[in-house]
Formats: structure tokens, C-alpha cells, sequence
């Protein structure tokens, strides 16, 4: 007797052929990203094992000396630990700044799934590179500063890539919504770095990195034979960007047409639904016409900011967590994955907000104005109790990272395919890039200063925090402004209507 199909061969078969490729690229893309991210993750975990308190394991059993040092790796066994590893972090994050203006352009004029495929592979590789330094005893400081630099530059090849990808295949009909919970590949590959780097660091550290190059590489193979660019590609119905109509909620639709957040996926706009040649493909938008494109600008200068405060608690947290709260060096980085699962959370509150809303600039603006004082909270109750700890490190996950997902996703999406651009969606990866390499030149700073400030105390770490984030808020004011006049003048028609 023949068994009934499979519940789940029956789920797929029920579902149109598009939904299908649009779930294999979502798919595809966040595991995609998640390694990305999963590989950037254990510098932050293993620097409390590379300058641990060597006094608290005891005398040196290779001497007699007391030496508070001998069990640090060199050359970070000195006075100047935290500027080491502040210049660590600085050569990732000043290479990626630097690689991810060019990326975007390299991603518009070549093959999407070769470009990604490529970078993943070559990331895993630099990564493991750095975990190698363990096993073949490395003490050089340029030699982990050159990897760091390597690796940098060939990560640029993720984020306008899978933003492209995902542009591709997704309308601005609840864009925000879905952005926001694709985004959560971010945390959710900070959490997997953390738990995988934390279960090797105390052992054998460089296994921290190893494995995760070991990850990336496999994701970036998967991708290779899997990935679909566009729609196109396989026969299927191009997505609908752009709206005309005037009942959607969105103000910016409603009150001026240049408006970069309109999120209806309804649209007066035809598309042909006929195979994609080649021959003609329009022609991909320079730098400078992606900067003329109206809120890349703002939500660029934005994003530096907020990237700057989302970044130090990336390579921060778990040595704050050691120095203030005093937990092993496994216990602080498991405990700050909870940073990143209230950044989960804040990524599908602020998609969703802002899709009701149609106030893509609003809800970021909100956020970063309630994480202020939540900052300044945890700094100074935040380590009172396990319990305020988890709640506190949940809160500011969502408030700082909510803002930052919102911007790289949905609104670099937005920006790439507005109207202005007349359907050429070949500005994604540009569009993408300048975005998210502005906001890198903040993820660089972050740290960077952060390395520099926190001898003078962690306080002053958090008021630096701080400061950015107002500045992140104040940086939106004008489409802000915007964006609250075109609900008042759309409630003011409304009105007028109903009378």
C-alpha cells in the first residue's frame, strides 16, 4: 500500500510557483547573511581569553614569576590590550567602510550569485586564517591586522548582494514587515557566533574562528547552486515597486512624488511580465545618481550613528560584561546574545510599525530617542541583578538595532528601486552600499573609540553612545518633518472627503 504524500511535498505543491523561488531566496539570502555575521562574531568573544586575569588561575607554571600576564597571548599581553584590540577591530571595520562603496557598484555589473559566492568563500577563508595564528603560534601583531583588513574587504560582497537579491523578488507591499524579519539573520548570526566561539574560546580559541570559516565557506557553496537573481530568470512575475494611487496610507504617496517610502504593493504601473534579455538590461546608476536619489542622504548620515552605537556593543559587550558584572569569558558571551534577541525583536517591531505607518523615517526617529535613557539605565542598574540584566540587555537590543535593521533593509530597498528611477532597479546594490558603507564608517568609529575611551571608565563609553544616538535623530529631523506633513495633509483630505 502506497503512503499518502508527504504533509509538506502537498504544502509546497499547493503554492504558486513564485511564492516558491521568493521562499527559496529569502531562505537562501538569511542563511546567507547569518554566516556573514556568524563569522564576524568571535573576535568579540575570544578578547577577554587573549587578555584574560591570569592572576586569578594562579602562579606561572612555567616559572617562578608572578607576572599578572603570562597566560595572555602575545602581543596582547601588555598595558595597551584594549588599544590592540580596538586596532583590530578598526582594520575589519575601516576596510569594510572603504571595500563597501565600491562593492555596490562591482554588484551592479556583475553576476549577483557569483559575486556572493565568491566573497563567502573567500571570507571563510580569511576567518579561519585568524584562528590558524593559535595553531601556528603566531605573536605578530601586523599578522592578524592584515587578516582583519582581508577579511574586511571580501564581506563588502554580502550586504548589497543579498538587499539586491531580495529587491529583486519583493514589492513594497509589506516590505517592511518582511525586511524586518529577514533582518534577523543579523542577531541570529551574532547569537551563533557568540554560542560557537564561546564553546572552543576557553580550550582552543582559534577553533572559535575556524569553525565559522568552516560555515561560510559550505553556506557560500549552497548559494552558488541555488541562488535565483531574479524573477525573470525562471519565468516568474517581476514584483511591483511603485505607487501611484491615493488611498493607500502611506503619506509620502499621497503628498508628493518624490516620496522615497511609499510601501503599497499595489500600482498603476505596468510591467512586463516577458523573459529578461540581457541586450536590454538598463544601464546601472553612478554614485552620484544614487545620492541624488531624494532621503539617501539623510538615512545614510543616519545609519553612521546608529551603526556606530549597534557596533561597539557588537565588540564590546562581552568584555564589559567581564570587567563591570565579572563573569567568565563563556558566560559574557553567552549573555550577550541576548543583545541580539532583543535586536530581533526590534527589527519586526519597527518593520511592522512602519509599514502601518508608512513613516519609515518616524519610526527609526522614535526608537532612537527611547534608547537614549534606556542606555544610560543599563549602564547604571544594569548589572544589579541577573534578572534587570536580561531585561535591560533585551530592551536596548530592540531600541538600538530596531533602527539600524529598518535602514539597511526596507529603506535601502525602498531607496533602490523609487520612483524617480523611472523601474530601473539596477540601483539596489549601489543604493545599498552607499547606505551601508556610510553607516560602516560609524561601525568603525564605534569601537574605535570605544578602545580609546573606556580607560578613562565605561561611563563615558555610554555617554559617547549616547551622543551618537541623538545625533542619529537629529540627522532625520527633515524627512521626518516631511513625513508628519503628509499625514496631517492626508487626514485633512480625508476629512474633507467624508464631509
Amino acid at each position: 500500500m502506497r503512503a499518502a504524500l508527504a504533509p509538506g511535498v502537498r504544502l509546497l505543491r499547493a503554492l504558486p510557483r513564485d511564492s516558491r523561488y521568493r521562499g527559496l531566496t529569502l531562505v537562501l539570502t538569511f542563511l546567507c547573511y547569518t554566516s556573514y555575521h556568524l563569522s564576524r562574531k568571535p573576535i568579540s568573544i575570544v578578547k577577554s581569553q587573549l587578555h584574560p586575569n591570569c592572576s586569578a588561575l594562579g602562579p606561572n607554571p612555567r616559572n617562578d614569576s608572578n607576572s599578572s600576564t603570562w597566560c595572555s597571548w602575545a602581543p596582547f599581553d601588555g598595558d595597551n590590550y584594549k588599544e590592540l584590540f580596538g586596532a583590530l577591530d578598526n582594520a575589519f571595520l575601516v576596510a569594510y567602510a572603504i571595500g563597501m562603496f565600491i562593492s555596490g557598484i562591482f554588484g551592479e555589473r556583475l553576476p549577483l550569485r557569483y559575486y556572493l559566492s565568491g566573497g563567502m568563500v573567500l571570507s571563510g577563508l580569511f576567518t579561519a586564517l585568524f584562528g590558524l595564528g593559535y595553531f601556528w603560534d603566531i605573536h605578530v601583531l601586523w599578522y592578524f591586522i592584515v587578516v582583519q583588513v582581508c577579511n574586511g574587504l571580501v564581506q563588502t560582497t554580502g550586504w548589497p548582494a543579498v538587499v539586491a537579491c531580495v529587491g529583486n523578488w519583493f514589492g513594497k507591499g509589506k516590505r517592511g514587515l518582511i525586511m524586518g524579519i529577514w533582518n534577523s539573520h543579523t542577531s541570529v548570526g551574532n547569537i551563533l557566533g557568540s554560542l560557537i566561539a564561546g564553546a572552543w574560546v576557553s580550550s582552543a580559541w582559534g577553533l572559535s574562528f575556524v569553525v565559522p570559516g568552516i560555515i561560510i565557506t559550505t553556506v557560500g557553496i549552497i548559494c552558488f547552486f541555488f541562488l535565483v537573481e531574479y524573477p525573470e530568470d525562471v519565468d516568474c512575475s517581476p514584483p511591483l515597486h511603485h505607487v501611484m494611487t491615493t488611498s493607500e496610507k502611506d503619506p509620502e504617496a499621497v503628498t508628493s512624488n518624490e516620496g522615497p517610502l511609499s510601501l503599497s504593493g499595489q500600482s498603476s504601473v505596468n510591467h512586463s511580465n516577458s523573459p529578461k534579455e540581457p541586450a536590454e538590461e538598463p544601464e546601472a546608476i553612478s554614485f552620484l545618481g544614487a545620492l541624488r536619489i531624494p532621503g539617501v542622504v539623510e538615512f545614510s548620515l543616519c545609519l553612521l550613528f546608529a551603526k556606530l552605537v549597534s557596533y561597539t556593543f557588537l565588540y564590546w559587550l562581552p568584555l564589559y560584561i567581564v570587567n563591570v558584572a565579572h563573569f567568565g569569558a563563556k558566560e559574557a558571551g553567552d549573555l550577550s546574545t541576548l543583545f541580539d534577541v532583543g535586536g530581533i525583536l526590534g527589527g519586526i517591531l519597527a518593520g511592522l510599525i512602519s509599514d502601518y505607518t508608512g513613516g519609515r523615517a518616524t519610526t527609526c526617529c522614535v526608537m532612537l530617542v527611547v534608547a537614549a535613557p534606556m542606555l544610560f539605565l543599563y549602564n547604571h542598574i544594569g548589572q544589579n541583578g541577573i534578572g534587570t540584566s536580561i531585561a535591560m540587555l533585551i530592551i536596548c537590543g530592540a531600541l538600538v538595532n530596531g533602527p539600524y535593521a529598518l535602514i539597511t533593509t526596507a529603506v535601502s530597498a525602498d531607496l533602490g528601486t523609487h520612483e524617480s528611477l523611472k523601474g530601473n532597479a539596477k540601483a539596489l546594490s549601489t543604493v545599498t552600499a552607499i547606505i551601508d558603507g556610510t553607516g560602516s564608517v560609524g561601525a568603525a568609529l564605534g569601537p574605535l573609540l570605544a578602545g580609546l575611551i573606556s580607560p578613562t571608565g565605561w561611563n563615558n563609553v555610554f555617554y559617547m553612545l549616547i551622543a551618537a544616538d541623538v545625533l542619529a535623530c537629529l540627522l532625520l529631523a527633515r524627512v521626518v518633518v516631511k513625513e508628519v506633513r503628509g499625514w496631517c495633509g492626508y487626514m485633512a483630505r480625508k476629512r474633507g472627503y467624508v464631509r
